[in-house]
Order: C-alpha cells, then sequence, then structure tokens
C-alpha cells in the first residue's frame, strides 16, 4: 500500500511556495463569489431587447401614421413675407434657422416683391417655399409709393469740370481711388468735353459708367482751349489725343500756310482724320 501512496503524494505534491500560491488564488476566488453574491449586476437578456425594440417602433409607425393623415397645409395662412414675426414663419411649417435666415435676408435690404421670391432666400427649403406661396399676401401699396416718391425725388447732377473729389464719391460705384483718377484726367485733358470721356478713365467700369452717366454732365465752357495759330510745340503736347508726328504737320503747315481758319482745314488737308477732328475741336481755338 504504501508503495502505491508514495508515487502518488511525489505526482501531487506542492512545494511552500505554491502551497501559498494557491492559497491566494483561492482566496481571490472567494472573494469574487462572495462580491457577485452581495453585489448582483443588472442584466439584459435578448428577449428583453427585443421587446424593447419592437416596442419602439410600433411608437415610431404610430406617429408616422399620424402625420400622414394629417393635412399638411391645415395650419398655413395668410402673410406677408416682409413683415412676418418669426413666431409667425414658424407656425407656417418652418424650422426656427429657416425663420432666423428669412429675418437676416429682410434685415439686409431683401425685399419680397412677388410671391416667388421667396426661392431667392438661401437655406430655405424650396418645397417648403413652393407650399408656401399660395398663402403670401404682399402689400403692393408700400412698394409703390416707394417707387413714386423716388420718381419725384431730383437726383443731383454733377458737373464734371468743377465738381471735387468728395462730391465724385457720392455717386454710386465712384470711391477714393475713382475719384482720384477722374480728376487727374480732367486736368490731363483740360476739361471734360462730354460726360462720355470717363469711360477713359483708366479702372471704370463699364457697368459703373452706365450707373452714373445720369448724374453727371460735362460744360465745355470750362475746358482749357489752346490757341492753334499762336501755340508751340510745347503748348500743343496738352492737346489731348493729338500724337507727336500730328503736332509736327500742324506746325509745318502753319508755317507754310501762316494762319489756320478751322478744325476743316486740318481735316481737308489730311492733317488729322475726320474722327480725331471731333474729340479735339473743344480744346482748339482759332
Amino acid at each position: 500500500m504504501k508503495k502505491f501512496i508514495e508515487p502518488i503524494k511525489e505526482w501531487f505534491g506542492y512545494s511552500r511556495v505554491e502551497r501559498r500560491s494557491s492559497f491566494i488564488l483561492l482566496l481571490i476566488i472567494l472573494f469574487v463569489i462572495v462580491s457577485r453574491y452581495f453585489f448582483p449586476g443588472s442584466k439584459s437578456t435578448a428577449e428583453d431587447v427585443t421587446s424593447a425594440a419592437i416596442s419602439r417602433s410600433e411608437e415610431i409607425t404610430d406617429y408616422s401614421e399620424r402625420d400622414e393623415k394629417r393635412d399638411p397645409l391645415s395650419d398655413y395662412f395668410s402673410f406677408d413675407p416682409n413683415s412676418a414675426t418669426q413666431e409667425a414663419l414658424i407656425r407656417l411649417g418652418l424650422s426656427d434657422r429657416e425663420a432666423a435666415t428669412l429675418i437676416r435676408y429682410r434685415e439686409k435690404g431683401g425685399k419680397f416683391r412677388t410671391k416667388t421670391d421667396l426661392r431667392k432666400v438661401y437655406g430655405l427649403d424650396t418645397v417648403k417655399a413652393d407650399n408656401l406661396m399660395p398663402y403670401v399676401s404682399i402689400k403692393q401699396d408700400t412698394f409703390r409709393s416707394r417707387a413714386i416718391t423716388d420718381r419725384r425725388k431730383p437726383k443731383p447732377v454733377l458737373e464734371l469740370n468743377r465738381c471735387d473729389s468728395v462730391s465724385l464719391v457720392s455717386l454710386p460705384g465712384i470711391g477714393p481711388v475713382l475719384a482720384g483718377r477722374i480728376i487727374k484726367y480732367r486736368h490731363r485733358l483740360g476739361g471734360f468735353a462730354r460726360a462720355g470721356q470717363l469711360k477713359e478713365v483708366y479702372g471704370l467700369p463699364e457697368e459703373t459708367f452706365k450707373l452714373i452717366e445720369s448724374r453727371v454732365t460735362a460744360d465745355s465752357a470750362y475746358i482749357v482751349r489752346i490757341d492753334i495759330n499762336s501755340a508751340g510745340y510745347r503748348e500743343f503736347l496738352h492737346v489731348p489725343y493729338l500724337e507727336k508726328y500730328e503736332i509736327t504737320a500742324i506746325l509745318k503747315y502753319k508755317e507754310l500756310k501762316g494762319k489756320i481758319s478751322g478744325i476743316n482745314e486740318l481735316v481737308e488737308n489730311k492733317l488729322i482724320t475726320y474722327e480725331k477732328s471731333l474729340r479735339i475741336a473743344p480744346y482748339l481755338k482759332f
């Protein structure tokens, strides 16, 4: 019997270190078991999760069915987008952000003159805008009275040869830089013979000229003229649009002829073209 026990003891035998380790491990296992007993964790079964999901799905479906049965236009009413409050816009179906966007559009100067102007509001859903159009009621009297007032109010007209840069800045599209260039070009010309010469000013767009064309005029009486029969080469350099070779030709002709009677004489003798004569005539005297 002893022969069988000794191998078993040798096989399952523990050293002192192993016995201590086993004891510590046993304590840890007991601690975990006791903790689970006194502090049980909440566990959700698969059936509970499935049941909750089905309940939520039924709830969403119920809301969807009620929304489909509801008439989307039942809460709409007539409104003027130029004066409607944010609360009224929300009642009409716009979100808080869309209502605030529409009001900001008005605050920045945007006006609703027709129903389709609702589509101009960036950020407003186009479907909502189309749904609201039948209920838009714009007071046209306000715009009509303003238009009549604007037509009756005379707009100031600037005389280009006497105005200063401050007056020019009051024109639409004219800033300090362009105003300075206009004054500088006026000195170079000796004065503006016509308002269309503004298009020759460097950096002045055609669109800007169209905006101010009816607001400016040019009085040729204020132009500085040069006496063609007494002027020398240096004086001729101040005549706008004349090229140096044309100045030389006119001076040589004047030496031979003695006196020039008029602008047509220069054209007839092919010293300048007819088109050129129209441009320089306001700057010469004979």
